[in-house]
């Protein structure tokens, strides 16, 4: 079953808030749903191992619903994070950046310790990057 959660704007909402969407991500967002022609998609936002710091953001429209997700609308906008990530995820925001090296989003999360220079992956206990990771600096998804 899936566990929805919907950010309201009523006093002390920040505390419940999973996850939020910046104004200009949730612009960009919704135009590239728009046009991916899946109907119901979202943006899936997870953490997967590897990345220079250890931990790697990930982010994929998607249109399904998986047993464990929980579902956040912010801005218009459905973000979608998977059980595994949720703790890594919480207080996060996605944002968009563009700069004179092109433009991407990028996740503001309150539980990274350290991130890598690309601002790609995290660490969240200040330690060593997991054993055979942190190779290289590197992004995905969107």
């Amino acid at each position: 079953m899936t566990a929805e959660m919907i950010p309201t704007t009523t006093p002390g909402a920040a505390e419940a808030k999973v996850m939020t969407i910046s104004a200009f991500g949730a612009e960009k967002a919704q135009s590239i749903l728009a046009g991916s022609g899946k109907e119901n998609a979202g943006v899936r936002v997870f953490i997967k191992s590897g990345g220079c710091s250890g931990f790697q953001y990930g982010m994929a429209i998607d249109d399904r619903e998986l047993e464990g997700d929980t579902i956040v609308y912010d801005r218009g906008v459905k973000l979608v994070v998977d059980q595994a990530s949720l703790a890594l995820l919480r207080g996060s925001e996605v944002d968009f950046v563009e700069n004179l090296m092109g433009g991407g989003f990028s996740v503001n999360n309150p539980n990274a310790t350290s991130s890598c220079g690309c601002g790609h992956s995290f660490r969240t206990d200040g330690a060593n990057a997991p054993e055979g990771q942190g190779a290289s600096c590197g992004g995905g998804g969107l």
